[in-house]
């Protein structure tokens, strides 16, 4: 079976200011990329002027380009106005979605959620208490089970990705501050990646995290742009 060689980068946090620079970060992806994923965190702000930066961007590429979104980009409360934007640029914007994509000959699921907060073994937010903290599980739970269903659909492809935005693991929030980790992902989005075993994880978010962990035999990217320190981590699979 042919490599697959992903192209990753999360927290562009993209404005007018940035464009040229993502345009050119965009235009130097070689013809060896087969396909380019956002690990969240597209936008500065979550404003619709930041994204159509990015979206001009996103334009200039061959390969098939893939986003999640992040905390960044519901910041103003207009996530559904960026994720417009960007679509209107070609990218498809999952959420709690899949895809299945042609690429270098071989059929490639891509399950797309941005996760969320709830900390890892040991210190965990519990379904319990205050209406408000049992809300914030639910909403992990919710991200947990898209993670599932997504990749219970794609289970027959021939390559698996998973793209988050939050941690799925701790390994990767080393450098960070543990007293905020439990902000920065939640161990109940490995369940379903322990169950399926996808071929890659990517996720952004931790900006002082690791660049590498692991789930059991499936490998976790962090290519948060502050981590891998390059437009973006190639990746071949």
């Amino acid at each position: 079976m042919a490599d697959l060689c992903v192209a990753a980068v999360g927290d562009v946090h993209a404005s007018a200011e940035r464009g040229e620079h993502l345009a050119r970060a965009f235009r130097g992806l070689g013809d060896e990329v087969d396909v380019v994923l956002l690990a969240g965190d597209l936008t500065t702000h979550g404003l619709v002027d930041e994204a159509a930066a990015l979206a001009d961007a996103c334009r200039e590429v061959r390969p098939p380009v893939l986003a999640v979104l992040g905390n960044h980009d519901h910041h103003s409360e207009r996530a559904d106005e960026v994720a417009h934007a960007l679509k209107g640029a070609g990218v498809t914007v999952l959420d709690g979605g899949h895809v299945v994509l042609e690429v270098a000959g071989m059929q490639i699921g891509v399950v797309g959620t941005k996760g969320f907060v709830g900390g890892f073994p040991g210190a965990e937010i519990a379904d319990f208490g205050e209406r408000l903290l049992r809300e914030v599980y639910a909403e992990t739970t919710r991200q947990v089970d898209a993670l599932e269903e997504g990749l219970e659909a794609i289970a027959g492809c021939e390559r698996r990705l998973v793209l988050l935005h939050y941690a799925p693991l701790s390994d990767t929030l080393v450098g960070e501050p543990e007293g905020i980790w439990a902000f920065l992902g939640s161990g109940r989005l490995a369940g379903p990646i322990g169950a399926h075993r996808p071929d890659a994880v990517f996720h952004g978010h931790a900006h002082h995290g690791q660049s590498l962990g692991a789930i059991g035999s499936v490998p976790v990217y962090n290519v948060a742009r502050h981590v891998i320190d390059t437009d973006f981590a190639m990746v071949r699979l």
